[in-house]
């Protein structure tokens, strides 16, 4: 029995097609498992003060495992580790035993540095916290700084298991990383509380690393310590993943500042953010970052072989799938947006007034999910025509105005009280307290909308006009998915009266059965307009599972 799950862990998926697909699963399968860990930390502390603690304790973790990527990027060392072990086995060993020994060095002065740190940090991280919720930071913040000790390790392993076309196991990974923070929940809450789920976050990361450890051994590799390091190499993996590194890190920065700046909004409302943000993540990820992936890899050979015109209608033929899927997708959270939250939430401590903030931050972030899957698009387009350094500019430029848009708008906020109200009751929170953390997503969204439309200026400066081939798209995607957002909400009014939405069936029901008749009158609008999408998708998906060299990123934080 061990020899089969062994043989099945293994298992070389020789086609790249069987690869994209078990990746995608394995995606899938992950974010269910986040969305019922989200579910889990709702329902067991609501949108408390105990919550915020643990959202900003990842905070200085997630950092300091973003500056460990420029040692241990899967994009970089993949290409590096191929072409010695093409070479000999021995120096390939020799190239990640050296990269292994410089990530250990790095990690254990930089955990070191932030454990003895972490008490002044914490203060910045979440200056509006009491000293006993500040004290729990601290503790909690501790504990999670093994994490990336062992995702960076897994990182780097994962370049050998992807290199060898083990992508089941690199894929199931990810689905044990949650799956240990759900046991930690469930397990280890109930004694220390939310150091007990840290413990899990920890034990997750050990997970993620574990798992692919036997696979690697079998290969003949055995990553061990080295005294031997080549700086030469070393310095060409960190320099080759800087941008990347520097990237991640602005939005985590920005970050930072919005953790802070809510810290002094009343309990709550860290937790109600990063709730409403893990949310629209999922979209963005199935969206966003299937379609940019996918892309990257063409756009790489038509640049290399000088193919502009290639290049460009292939930036186009991404951005019209992006485009043609996350309006309506975004669409539809804006209008269900209180059924989504309280399906996937609602339980427990976590309550109306919790339910209420958190759709209505939900709504805001979907306003710009369409506008960060675009990000993500253009930056890989600039990553494969070698201009690494343009979007992180315009990244730095999109930061700066989040940060201090987000302190000016809570700063004045109740200056412009009647336009506040508007927003308020379009959301239907205008008698809710602490509806000043929406002002947060407000200025996120603003910002990733101001990101995606620099580089768009700037990607057409670099490669020529590409706004005419996109507006049929964009004008049949705006009509369907308004009829899209007008028959949910009718259908919404119309099943309010048949199901009885106090419970979990009645409005998951009156939710499932309002966005099928949504998306009914979506497919009717486009077919009627002669969308070319509806009749693409089909075979573009088909060519880019099984046409495209598959290289699986990264996670981009811990969390």
């Amino acid at each position: 029995m061990v020899k089969k799950i062994l043989r099945i862990f293994n298992y070389e998926l020789g086609g790249l097609h069987k690869a994209a697909l078990v990746l995608a699963f394995s995606s899938v399968v992950s974010a269910f498992l986040g969305i019922f860990r989200d579910r889990l930390l709702a329902s067991k502390f609501g949108a408390s003060e105990s919550l915020d603690i643990y959202y900003a304790a990842f905070k200085i973790p997630d950092l300091l495992y973003i500056t460990l990527l420029s040692l241990v990027s899967v994009t970089v060392l993949i290409p590096i580790f191929l072409d010695k072990n093409s070479k000999s086995q021995k120096e390939a060993g020799r190239f990640l035993n050296g990269i292994l020994t410089s990530f250990l060095l790095a990690v254990a002065a930089l955990s070191v540095a932030a454990f003895f740190a972490t008490p002044y940090f914490s203060g910045l991280v979440a200056p509006g916290f009491g000293d006993e919720a500040n004290a729990k930071l601290v503790l909690v913040t501790r504990v999670l700084l093994l994490s990336p000790l062992f995702l960076g390790l897994s990182n780097l392993l994962s370049s050998v298991v992807q290199s060898y076309n083990k992508f089941f196991i690199y894929a199931l990974s990810p689905v044990f990383y949650n799956a240990g923070i759900i046991f930690g929940i469930v397990f280890f809450s109930e004694k220390y509380g939310l150091v007990g789920v840290a413990m899990g976050v920890a034990f997750g990361a050990f997970l993620h690393l574990a798992v692919q450890l036997p696979t690697v051994f079998k290969l003949g590799f055995i990553p061990i310590a080295s005294l031997k390091i080549n700086l030469k190499e070393t310095l060409m993996v960190a320099k080759m993943s800087l941008p990347r590194t520097f990237g991640l890190g602005l939005n985590q920065i920005a970050l930072i500042f919005i953790t802070a700046f809510a810290s002094f909004l009343g309990a709550g409302s860290i937790a109600v953010f990063n709730l409403s943000f893990n949310l629209q993540s999922v979209p963005l990820a199935v969206i966003g970052v299937s379609y940019s992936v996918a892309a990257f890899p063409t756009l790489a050979k038509y640049f290399v072989r000088n193919q502009k015109e290639e290049f460009n209608a292939h930036v186009v033929a991404a951005a019209r799938q992006i485009l043609f899927w996350s309006a309506p997708v975004s669409a539809l959270v804006i209008v269900l947006r209180a059924q989504i939250v309280r399906v996937i939430l609602g339980a427990g401590e976590f309550g109306w007034r919790d339910t209420r903030l958190t759709a209505a931050a939900l709504a805001i972030f979907a306003v710009s999910v369409t506008a960060q899957a675009g990000i993500l698009l253009f930056t890989r387009a600039f990553y494969a025509a070698g201009k690494t350094w343009k979007p992180v500019v315009i990244n730095l430029v999109s930061t700066v105005f989040i940060i201090i848009a987000s302190f000016f708008s809570l700063k004045f906020f109740g200056v412009f009280a009647s336009h506040e109200a508007v927003i308020k009751e379009a959301l239907r929170v205008g008698d809710v307290s602490s509806s000043g953390v929406l002002a947060l997503p407000v200025t996120f969204s603003i910002g990733m909308i101001l990101n995606v439309i620099l580089l768009l200026i700037i990607f057409q400066k670099e490669f020529g006009s590409i706004c005419q081939l996109l507006a049929k798209t964009f004008f049949q995607v705006i009509f369907s998915s308004f009829a899209l957002a007008v028959v949910s909400y009718l259908s919404l009014n119309i099943f309010d009266d048949i199901f009885d939405i106090n419970t979990f069936l009645g409005i998951f029901s009156q939710g499932v059965l309002a966005a099928a008749f949504g998306f009914a009158a979506w497919y009717l609008v486009l077919k009627s307009m002669k969308s070319n999408e509806l009749e693409e998708i089909a075979k573009s998906l088909r060519q880019k599972f099984w046409k495209t060299k598959v290289i699986a990123p990264e996670p981009d934080k811990i969390d």
